[in-house]
C-alpha cells in the first residue's frame, strides 16, 4: 500500500509544479550555451598563455 500512495502523492506534487514557458526554456538554453562558450575561450586563452609562458622557459 504504501507504493500505491507514493505514487499518489508524486502525481499531486507534479501536478502543484509550475512548469516553464517554451520561451523561459529558450532563454536559459541560450544563457547556458553564451557561458559554456565563452567560458570555453577563457580557458583556451588561459591554456595557449600558459603554454607559450612555459615553452619559452622550458625551450
Amino acid at each position: 500500500m504504501n507504493l500505491i500512495q507514493y505514487f499518489r502523492d508524486s502525481r499531486e506534487e507534479l501536478a502543484r509544479v509550475s512548469w516553464p514557458t517554451r520561451q523561459q526554456v529558450l532563454e536559459g538554453t541560450q544563457a547556458v550555451l553564451i557561458f559554456v562558450v565563452a567560458l570555453t575561450l577563457i580557458i583556451f586563452a588561459l591554456d595557449f598563455v600558459f603554454g607559450a609562458l612555459i615553452r619559452a622557459v622550458l625551450g
